[in-house]
């Protein structure tokens, strides 16, 4: 039998080391030794014991065969990688940067083989005429357990195990004298965890409209044709979105193909899956960050018996392995959370066309506020574009009004309520309806603004709000800008310059003060730290338990409440002069969101937007519903400034012990960027500059961008970075890299 040979990345996450390493296949393990197995083989000079993953299999070595060490065994409990698994683990590591290793870890959902559990039976061995002899020479021999057991199997001939155990207070012990005499049996039967509670079945079908059924019909005509893409449905609030994604994935299922859902928080899953369930039975399941690692595991198992059809969860759903992928579904695509926080720092949308694209599948993009690239990329005609400009049944949009707080204060009212919100909300409570208070974020906005005239105080370089430093300095997190904080407003020399603190739980309490008689509800990250703790609550409201609830961006994201009549936006100021050059976008689709909470069911809705900034034109287009008059206007900005999607950018990141070796770093690799580079006409390398936190857990932290129309020649310039960082000592530094970064660092 001919030699073989396995390329193997080691489980050891440093940029030096990322690379396979070749290994002799033993002939006792020639037969299991395949791309995916993970093993453990002898690593280093001192032959350490380590754990791999093979990537590649062959009967040639590009080294001397007799220095090769052999792989010492394979992890039987370790989870093996599947071929896709590589391919898109190595697409992950070379489209966003990170180790091999890494990459490898991010599409394997679980990482250890676990134990199922099983349900135990007892069965009578013996008829129910001889039982009464046996039960006799028991009593005789006072065997009164025994006696219990056999009692209870007269009239039945089996029984749970843990009920024996526990009601008839039978010792295991007893079981197994029992069954090795022959009288019963215990039968072991192993099943899989299931998250998903058994629900309701019956389902109200509503009649689709002729652009839910021209959707249905084209998404899936491509994909019987051999013409699977990529399609945005840009629908408002309430159109009925979902309805599209359950016949489109109806429609797949017929074919015997497998649907991923993607939602953008794990608040959202209880409604998503209510739907998908009363559509699919237990064909369905979720995978989350709040499952345990067994119900993790099983649901990965499933999906690969072929016993589920539709996987619903964030991102990371997106590595489930079905074997018959037919599409994948991201609802709300244009939300932040679907770009991953931790390297390789990748986004869902780009991944799911990438895996989509490995198995000939199709993917759906759904939002009401789609992000600025999609919507960019339909119409350059890489997606391909319906509109859904309307609400089925009749029901309308709801009624917009925007408060100026500068006026407020004019008139003396300091209160988190503006004038108008106060009245509605009175209005709202006698009635019985429900409202909806929502607050950009749990804590204060890094923003300095001027409360008289809403003056921001802004960088003159980057267009992004300035930040305030503990050392009262302004400082600009893009190009490093900095300015000592003003005591008076530059604009109108008014004293109230200051940052805006405001937080759900002073909200809540100015609720209780102004509304003593209202049941509140607060959902942010406080209140949601508990497996089922979303769920509660959203449960709560809607069965009307609560008459206002307050929270964060989770409560404004595809949440249905119909006696739901009004939403308050607090403080629209608090993600518009965030010091990021999204801020008019996110801002924008906040509002948007925000407002389609309001009047989803038969009685009309009205939503107060309360800005410093009425003028702005994410507040003014937010309140016509106008989405393409305001991505006209924030593509301009975009376009001129060559931010993303008009062009691309990279952000590296510089994490050091000590804080001249980070700062040293990061200027020699902006030289080299600039030096290696030059050839690339339109490269622009912005920085350094501390980074916003420039201290976090006692590491310095330095920041600069790379910016250039082309994505791949950023990938260029990541990869010319890393090779220089395997060439340096980089003790006590790490160097992480992030593609089109959400928000600064």
């Amino acid at each position: 039998m001919k030699e073989r040979y396995a390329d193997i990345i080691v489980d050891i996450s440093h940029e030096k080391v990322d690379r396979p390493f070749q290994y002799k296949i033993p002939l006792t393990l020639m037969d299991v030794i395949a791309p995916g197995v993970r093993v453990h083989v002898p690593f280093g000079r001192s032959n350490q014991d380590k754990v791999g993953y093979v990537v590649d299999v062959s009967e040639k070595t590009d080294y001397p065969a007799e220095k090769l060490k052999e792989i010492t065994s394979v992890d039987e409990k370790g989870i093996s990688a599947e071929g896709r698994q590589i391919q898109i683990a190595y697409w992950l590591k070379r489209q966003y940067g990170s180790t091999m290793i890494t990459a490898l870890k991010t599409v394997l959902p679980v990482k250890q083989k676990l134990k199922r559990p099983e349900k135990k039976k007892i069965v009578r061995c013996v008829s129910a005429e001889e039982l009464p002899a046996v039960i006799r020479i028991c009593r005789q021999k006072h065997q009164v357990a025994k006696v219990r057991v056999l009692e209870a199997l007269f009239t039945e001939e089996e029984l749970p195990y843990e009920l024996v155990r526990q009601k008839l207070n039978v010792a295991p012990a007893t079981l197994q004298t029992l069954e090795k005499q022959g009288y019963l049996r215990i039968e072991r039967e192993s099943y899989y965890r299931n998250p998903v509670r058994q629900m309701s079945r019956e389902e109200d079908r509503p009649c689709l409209h002729e652009i839910q059924t021209h959707i249905i019909d084209e998404v899936t005509a491509d994909y019987q044709a051999g013409n699977p893409g990529t399609y945005l449905v840009h629908g408002v609030t309430g159109s009925g979105k979902t309805e599209v994604y359950l016949g489109i994935i109806e429609r797949m299922i017929a074919m015997g193909k497998q649907a991923i859902v993607l939602i953008p928080e794990i608040a959202l899953t209880y409604q998503t899956l209510l739907r998908f369930y009363k559509r699919f039975g237990n064909r369905v399941s979720v995978i989350n960050s709040t499952l345990s690692m067994g119900e993790k595991y099983d649901q990965i198992e499933r999906a690969k018996a072929g016993e589920i059809d539709v996987i619903i969860g964030p991102r990371s759903a997106l590595f489930t392995p079905f074997a018959n992928l037919g599409v994948i579904v991201m609802d709300e695509e244009h939300e932040g959370s679907y770009k991953s926080e931790s390297s390789p720092k990748y986004h869902a949308r780009e991944t799911a066309i990438q895996i989509a694209s490995l198995y000939g599948a199709s993917v759906v993009l759904g939002s009401a506020t789609p992000s600025l690239e999609a919507y960019y990329r339909a119409s350059l005609g890489q997606y391909k574009l319906y509109e859904m400009k309307s609400r089925p049944k009749g029901s309308v949009l709801p009624r917009i009004c925007t408060v100026d707080l500068r006026e407020e204060l004019k008139q003396g009212n300091r209160s988190v309520f503006s004038r108008k919100l106060r009245g509605l909300m009175e209005e709202r409570l006698r009635e019985k309806e429900q409202i909806i208070l929502f607050l950009n974020r749990r804590g204060y906005a890094g923003f300095v603004s001027c409360r008289a005239c809403g003056h921001v105080m802004k960088c003159p370089h980057c267009d992004v709000s300035l930040s305030e430093h503990r050392n009262g300095q302004l400082v600009c997190h893009y190009c490093g800008y900095e300015e000592p904080k003003k005591m008076k407003c530059p604009s109108c020399g008014s004293k109230y310059l200051m940052g805006f603190k405001a937080g759900t739980e002073q909200i809540e309490e100015a609720i209780h003060r102004e509304f003593p008689e209202a049941r509140v509800l607060r959902m942010d990250a406080d209140t949601t730290r508990t497996k089922e703790s979303y769920e509660k609550i959203l449960s709560a409201f809607a069965d009307e338990k609560a008459d206002i609830l307050v929270g964060t961006q989770m409560i404004v994201k595809g949440h249905d409440f119909p006696n739901v009549t009004l939403v308050g936006v607090l403080a629209a100021d608090l993600s518009l002069n965030q010091n990021d050059y999204r801020a008019g976008e996110r801002t924008f689709q906040l509002l948007t969101q925000a407002a389609g909470r309001a009047g989803r069911g038969d009685k009309p809705g009205e939503v107060v937007i309360q800005t410093y900034q009425p003028e702005h034109y994410s507040v003014v287009h937010a309140a016509k519903q106008d989405y393409e008059g305001f991505y006209e206007e924030e593509i301009a900005y975009r376009d001129f400034m060559q931010y993303p999607p008009v062009a691309h950018m990279l952000a590296v990141l510089i994490i050091s012990q000590i804080q001249e070796q980070g700062q040293s770093l990061s200027e020699r690799m902006t030289v080299l960027v600039n030096k290696e580079m030059k050839d690339r006409r339109g490269l622009h390398v912005i920085g350094p500059a501390e980074a916003s936190i420039g201290k976090l857990n006692d590491l310095y932290r330095h920041v600069f961008y790379v910016r250039h129309e082309e994505y791949q020649v950023l990938v260029e310039a990541k990869d010319r970075l890393e090779a220089f960082c395997r060439e340096q000592e980089m003790k006590n530094q790490m160097v992480q890299f992030d593609f089109d970064p959400m928000t600064t660092y």
